[in-house]
């Protein structure tokens, strides 16, 4: 798993590292891996690195100072580089000299500026670093928009200026990153704002010994994934990989019962069991599901999906409490988390058994309250209330439970933002729970294979050979539950 700590546990764990490193040392080894990752944009979107113009905007202390000393590397490679400088009495002074004496340029912000960054071919964004907060401000915030005008690619160092480094949220003018480069360790943005980042790469400064043992967060991997995911092996049988229960859809709703009873299907090779009124449509699309009228009637089950598609009136709130009653682990999905918020007998017996609970951004106001900026604190605090794991969706989803772990799940893409795509993931769930995985875990890998499944389907990849590596199109939940057993092939070939 990649672990990512705090701002703040960062620069405590720097000021260890600090006190027993040469001075500057550690800022001209992040600088390095500035410059490198620089003169890889430059040769894939200029050509080449000599005679390039790299603009440099330098904002005061450590930040700017690892910008000023990359301009000084990129100097030695041929680039001609010119340093915009934003606050001209707080730039690094050691930095400064360095770049100057390299021959490079320096400018105060102004007219002048504005053109060195329009003209450049790449622009190096160290306005603020890990301790900065708020929108950019002026003169950055108009640099800022002069070169995504000119569609100049832009390296953040360390992190993209203008987003919140502990929740990725952006209150006003921001970066958006053409690519970053990390130092030490993940920040919470390098996950919860991925498409202001880009890709991330990481700086080793020795800084592991020094941070806490447990970190903020994480984000799972595909080894992570494979690892858990169930195989079966020559003992088993269908009733030992676990039977998963689900009671989904309605007369009017019938689609969803499919959905969510097919991604259970290709989960696992084991049983699924159904109970709902749209038997007959599940029965056609999947003929190896067991089907019952009710969940009483269902036969053995070790976990279940129930509420997409089930209603919130009488029929759907008396399925919910069939299901809590049997006490087996549950995820409680759409139409459940409704009735759970409205209904306090169900919310009292829900408390009785392990569950997850996969609200999207109006379900979990309904349930837990408003998100707020902070999704991470967000989904922790209503992990900890309701006693479960909470999946909070987006395009970063978050995963907390109630001892306050947490992972978020960075998409590649937005293809799964489409109808019918929730049923899905619920339905996965649940065949993970029934397999034996904890909530959180069964959470985190069905997520991790769900939006895989959506960038290969969107991909228009061959599915048998789990390539999607063409230009990408929308799907529809169909699609993306097609692409499932690909993603699972996909994710054990990748830890092979």
């Amino acid at each position: 798993m990649k672990r990512i700590w705090t701002a703040s546990q960062v620069r405590d764990a720097e000021d260890v590292l600090l006190a027993s490193a040469a001075e500057g040392a550690l800022m001209r080894r992040a600088a390095y891996g500035v410059s490198v990752r620089a003169a890889e944009l430059l040769r894939e979107r200029a050509g080449g690195v000599a005679g390039r113009r790299v603009a440099l905007l330098v904002g005061g202390g450590n930040n700017g100072g690892d910008a000023l000393w990359a301009g000084v590397e990129l100097r030695r490679r041929g680039a001609r580089v010119d340093a915009v400088l934003l606050n001209p009495d707080r730039a690094h002074p050691a930095g400064l000299a360095a770049l100057r004496r390299a021959r490079g340029r320096v400018h105060n912000a102004g007219a002048e500026a504005d053109a060195v960054v329009r003209a450049a071919n790449l622009v190096v964004d160290g306005i603020v670093g890990i301790s900065g907060r708020g929108p950019l401000r002026e003169p950055a915030a108009t640099l800022v928009a002069a070169a995504e005008a000119e569609q100049v690619p832009i390296l953040a160092v360390d992190l993209p200026s203008g987003v919140d480094p502990d929740t990725g949220a952006v209150e006003g003018p921001a970066v958006t990153a053409t690519a970053t480069v990390t130092f030490g360790a993940y920040k919470p943005v390098h996950a919860l704002a991925p498409f202001r980042c880009g890709p991330v790469r990481l700086v080793d400064l020795g800084l592991g010994p020094h941070l806490p043992e447990q970190p903020d967060l994480y984000v799972l991997e595909a080894a992570d994934v494979a690892k858990r995911w169930p195989i079966p092996g020559p003992a088993d049988d269908k009733y030992t990989q676990g039977v998963v229960g689900v009671a989904a859809g309605s007369s009017i709703y019938p689609g969803a019962a499919v959905l969510a009873v097919g991604a259970a299907v290709v989960a696992t090779s084991g049983m699924v069991r159904f109970a709902g009124s749209a038997s007959d449509q599940v029965r056609a699309r999947w003929p190896e599901v067991v089907a019952a009228g009710s969940v009483a009637d269902s036969g053995r089950t070790q976990a279940w999906t129930v509420g997409p598609g089930i209603g919130t009136g009488h029929a759907g709130r008396d399925t919910v409490a069939a299901v809590l009653a049997l006490g087996v682990p549950v995820c409680l999905d759409a139409d459940a988390i409704t009735l759970l918020a409205s209904t306090p007998d169900l919310a009292d017996a829900a408390a009785e058994v392990p569950r997850v609970i996969t609200p999207h951004a109006s379900e979990f106001v309904r349930i837990a309250g408003e998100i707020g900026p902070d999704r991470v604190a967000a989904a922790r605090g209503a992990a900890a209330k309701l006693g479960a794991t909470v999946l909070l969706k987006g395009h970063v989803t978050v995963i907390a439970d109630p001892g306050g772990r947490a992972m978020a799940h960075p998409s590649s893409g937005s293809w799964a933002a489409t109808a019918g795509s929730g049923d899905v993931l619920s339905g996965l769930i649940g065949a993970l729970l029934a397999a034996g995985l904890e909530p959180w875990w069964a959470a985190g890998c069905a997520t991790y294979v769900h939006g895989l499944a959506a960038s290969i389907a969107a991909g228009g990849g061959d599915l048998v050979a789990d390539q999607s590596d063409g230009p990408t199109a929308p799907i529809g939940a169909s699609a993306l539950l097609s692409a499932i057993p690909a993603a699972i092939r996909r994710v054990r070939g990748a830890a092979a």
